[in-house]
């Protein structure tokens, strides 16, 4: 369930902190950066980096200074070329193993998908594989157009997990994604965005300041406004028909009647002026 008021204001972090060196996370308040650190590699997500990918949005979640974050990959080539291919001897060699595997990424994934906080994937080469299904997951992906998108995983005679299946399914549509992992396929940016899979794709040279220009933003608006559409868009896909729902979550949009930023966002829009929201 996404925190809606984030009231677990957890210590500020430094500018820029680097865990075991793969993942780094820069905070430029009101927007977090965790950028994927091993461009050697493609970016490929270790085990551990699952784990602690979830564990960082979590903690960034909780923080009530953090608006938005941006998910990207070191360098050119790559935003992620998805699972760490050292890691199947271990981790994916038989379906015991696969399973605390697929528990691990899982987790990360719901972790990403259920938070309050607005996501931007900034892709840049390659998003492949995990990296294409984690791309999946953040509320918006921009793509340079050089990008490559695609999750091949009938090249590895495997396949993707529920939860994964359903977050392509309810983006591009049950045709284009059966497109996609079928023909194995990886999908250039005008693909990607012809189907739905990327939001925007712009030059290469822009991605950057395109990216930083919508988080910022997004980070400007109301924090409770972002947090219920996102819950609210959570409770339609579970319920489409809305028969069901419970009151608390028939209520939901009325939630944002008694808080101090509706009162802030109602002020400003009457003396025209910029409101000043604080997420209570």
């Amino acid at each position: 369930m996404p925190i809606l008021h984030k009231s677990q204001q957890v210590s500020k972090q430094q500018d820029s902190e680097t865990l075991n060196d793969h993942i780094i996370v820069e905070t430029k308040a009101p927007v977090t950066t965790v950028t994927f650190n091993r461009p050697s590699q493609r970016n490929a997500i270790s085990f551990d980096m699952w784990r602690q990918f979830s564990e960082i949005m979590k903690k960034l979640d909780a923080d009530r200074s953090v608006r938005a974050v941006v998910v990207t990959g070191a360098g050119d080539e790559a935003f992620s070329a998805g699972a760490d291919i050292q890691d199947f001897d271990e981790h994916r060699s038989d379906s015991t193993k696969g399973r605390g595997y697929n528990d691990v990424v899982n987790g990360a994934l719901q972790t990403l998908s259920e938070m309050a906080t607005p996501t931007i994937s900034m892709i840049r080469g390659f998003a492949v594989g995990g990296g294409c299904e984690l791309a999946v997951a953040t509320d918006l992906r921009i793509a340079s157009d050089d990008s490559l998108m695609g999750i091949p995983v009938g090249k590895l005679g495997i396949s993707i997990g529920h939860r994964e299946m359903r977050g392509l399914v309810n983006l591009v549509g049950k045709g284009n994604a059966m497109y996609i992992l079928l023909s194995a396929r990886l999908l250039d940016a005008e693909e990607s965005l012809r189907i739905g899979l990327v939001n925007q794709v712009v030059p290469a040279a822009d991605l950057h300041d395109h990216t930083y220009k919508l988080a910022g933003d997004i980070a400007s608006l109301a924090p409770l406004s972002h947090a219920v559409n996102k819950l609210t868009m959570i409770q339609v896909q579970n319920k489409p028909s809305l028969e069901g729902l419970t009151k608390e979550e028939a209520d939901l949009p009325l939630t944002q009647f008694d808080t101090k930023d509706y009162l802030e966002g109602y002020k400003a829009f009457l003396e025209k002026r910029r409101p000043n929201f604080i997420g209570e």
